[in-house]
């Protein structure tokens, strides 16, 4: 008997090959990221210059985050093969041969649990909070804000127990079909309790967006390594189920249901939805404090976002009281800080006021007045703080990575007492995955949020007139003399006045809000569309904003590399029956569809439950007549559509569309982009079935008894 060693072979590089082979790993990485960015960001850019006309502002800061989105996604990547992923399968093969089912279960949660806080987009929520107002959707506005940690918790949890019914079906083979039955019908129960309550109807669409957020780069991967590993050493886990399809459905739909709980845990805490003035009133006060941490924090809320007389309500109705406190708000720099950011932005809020007599009292003269805006001018509050932008980046990135790799380094050294295989290589894909999230959300922060934010807010110029405030301009030594009144065939009177720019005159509308009459200055902010049809919501401007969002859909989801890996194996498993490009072209157009559907009820401000109530209804038949490969397929398709670029743009369009029409919130546009896919991919799977079962009738019809027992007997 001879003994054999499977050795590994070393081989010595000079130090200029080393680099040389660093360098051509490190372009082919980064080509990669830039294939999948380049072509949705230049679509966006070039139809918000080209079509609606629009220039894209602070676009030096835009383009070092887009650059910052490509190479902080190149290291996560690296990082993710290189450590996460390896560490994932080692601990799913060896789990089943040293400990129990117990054991497995609870492993299987809190990973569920970490990787969700190590989704690149779960950031995106955070950012999300900001644009919601408080006394419009006040649940909302809890959840994002106040309580965004226990939102994103809940999520994880969703996760955690997605992770864990995973891992029962790897290991005992069962179908996916009864999960789905079971869990829609359950969803749907439960939004359907939320659309009857109006601060629960507004978190349908987080709640429903929530499941495409988690299916990203880290949680697919690490369920799907640590299900693999587990299949390959259980005899239960061989089964015909797809290797792995179906987990990133269960952790695509138990979210929804965690943040509706969690919602409905809140939601008699909080006051229902009103206007501004009802809000802030003392009878209502108990109630709308629950929304911020302390007194300090909801005035200061109340100062940036409502109007004079909400801030009033808070001192008797005495502007003296406002004075004095915001005096004494002057001369506290850390509450500047909490409560507006920075002292340019406090500044920028007191010149802002139109109110002009409260300014006198505030800054004492007129020169006061002219100085402090002179100062304004000089130092704009786009400036960013370049330290705490990175402190703050490096820690969110941290409390991500670092306790997921922690807890896997725990489960394999104390639980499993095992080897670390590759551990250079590991540790260096850990460290790769930390430093690409930290550069990765700066990028999302400074350019991938902001330039579809911009788009999104410009995309009602198609249909409808919109502000461009990033275009304003002051005029000095204005008079309201010179506003002429012009009338329209119905009577109705409008003010306007000549202005004179760029050697030509334009009727612009007048706003007297704009209009400060001590300083002799208008606040002109220009006003563009609708681009498309002669009238205001032109059905022209529509479609061209539908076709817009359908083109965006589609595109995104052919540059998802994780798309083109599920149609290799989908391919493979059909035995090329489903050809790749097909479900390619499948899950793009019901993507589109999605995304044009989902902008479409932000627009018209459609109820998010009845559209999605009626797709899931038709997928339950369609789910039933199907066979399992293909709802497996079908059903997992939706969570690969869901990547880290296209969730941080859909979000921040619907959001950005959302605040310029004026809608409560700008949610739901992911659910939709998620079950459109689905239908596509199981309509198609039922026709692939078809044409089997039609070939095989035709081959048995010319070949009689024998070809069916031959294929009963295989």
């Amino acid at each position: 008997m001879i003994r054999t060693e499977k050795a590994e072979r070393k081989y010595k590089v000079s130090s200029k090959e080393a680099v040389k082979l660093i360098v051509r790993h490190t372009r082919k990485r980064v080509t990669e990221q830039i294939k999948a960015v380049s072509l949705i960001i230049i679509y966006l850019i070039l139809f918000q210059t080209l079509i609606l006309g629009i220039p894209i502002t602070n676009s030096a800061t835009i383009a070092l985050g887009l650059v910052l989105v490509v190479l902080g996604l190149s290291f996560f990547m690296e990082g993710l093969l290189l450590g996460l992923m390896p560490l994932g399968e080692v601990i799913g093969i060896k789990l089943p041969l040293k400990t129990n089912l117990f054991v497995i279960l609870v492993i299987a949660f809190l990973l569920g649990l970490g990787a969700t806080f190590a989704e690149p987009a779960i950031g995106v929520l955070r950012v999300a909070g900001q644009s919601v107002n408080a006394w419009s959707s006040p649940l909302l506005f809890l959840l994002l804000n106040k309580y965004a940690s226990y939102l994103v918790y809940s999520v994880g949890i969703g996760v955690g127990i997605a992770v864990v019914l995973a891992m029962l079906r790897f290991l005992y083979g069962w179908s996916l079909k009864p999960f789905i039955y079971v869990w829609v019908s359950i969803l749907m129960v439960l939004s359907f309790i939320a659309y009857l309550n109006p601060n629960l109807n507004h978190i349908l669409g987080l709640a429903w967006d929530c499941g495409g957020v988690t299916t990203g780069p880290v949680t697919v991967p690490l369920i799907l390594a640590l299900g693999i590993g587990i299949s390959h050493v259980s005899n239960k886990g061989r089964n015909n189920n797809g290797d792995g399809f179906g987990a990133v459905t269960l952790a695509s739909l138990l979210p929804v249901a965690s943040v509706l709980l969690i919602g409905m845990l809140f939601v008699n805490k909080v006051p229902q939805p009103m206007d501004a003035r009802d809000f802030f009133k003392p009878e209502n006060r108990t109630k709308s404090s629950y929304l911020f941490n302390n007194e300090s924090q909801m005035i200061g809320y109340a100062l940036k976002h409502a109007t004079q007389d909400c801030w009033l309500d808070f001192f008797d109705g005495d502007q003296d009281k406002l004075v004095k406190y915001l005096h004494q708000l002057d001369s506290d720099e850390d509450l500047i800080k909490e409560l507006f950011g920075s002292r340019v932005k406090f500044n920028s809020w007191i010149v802002n006021q139109t109110d002009h007599t409260l300014k006198l009292k505030l800054l004492g003269s007129e020169d006061g007045i002219a100085q402090l805006s002179e100062n304004i001018e000089a130092n704009p509050t786009s400036n960013v703080n370049t330290f705490s932008f990175l402190k703050s980046n490096i820690i969110h990135a941290s409390q991500a990575i670092i306790p997921l790799s922690m807890f896997l380094l725990f489960v394999l050294f104390i639980v499993l007492r095992d080897k670390l295989p590759k551990a250079d290589e590991i540790f260096l894909g850990l460290f790769f995955a930390l430093i690409g999230m930290a550069i990765f959300n700066g990028g999302i922060d400074l350019g991938l949020s902001k330039v579809s934010d911009q788009v999104g807010g410009n995309l009602p110029a198609s249909f409808t007139s919109i502000e461009i405030p990033q275009d304003q301009t002051i005029i000095k030594g204005f008079d309201d003399k010179v506003v002429n009144t012009a009338i329209s065939p119905d009577g109705t009177s409008r003010n306007f006045f000549y202005y004179y720019h760029k050697n030509s005159y334009t009727a612009v509308p007048y706003n007297p809000n704009h209009y400060y009459s001590q300083q002799k200055l208008y606040k002109h902010i220009p006003i563009r569309g609708p681009l498309f049809g002669s009238r205001e919501r032109s059905i022209i401007g529509f479609m061209v904003v539908l076709l817009f969002a359908f083109v965006m859909g589609y595109g995104s989801t052919l540059a998802e590399p994780a798309l083109n890996a599920l149609g290799l194996s989908v391919e493979d498993l059909t035995v090329g029956t489903f050809k790749k490009s097909l479900l390619i072209q499948a899950v793009a157009i019901g993507v589109g569809v999605g995304v044009s559907a989902g902008l479409a009820k932000i627009i018209w401000n459609l109820p998010l439950f009845w559209m999605l109530v009626f797709p899931y209804l038709i997928l339950l038949v369609m789910s039933k007549i199907s066979s399992e490969e293909f709802v497996n397929i079908g059903w997992d398709s939706a969570g690969v559509t869901t990547g880290p670029i296209t969730v941080p743009l859909v979000l921040a369009m619907g959001l950005g569309t959302g605040s310029q029409i004026g809608v409560v919130e700008g949610f739901g546009i992911l659910s939709l982009a998620s079950v459109c896919p689905i239908i596509a991919v199981l309509t198609v799977g039922l026709v692939v079935s078809y044409k089997r079962k039609k070939i095989l009738r035709e081959l048995t019809e010319e070949q009689g008894d024998s070809f069916v027992e031959e294929v009963d007997y295989e």
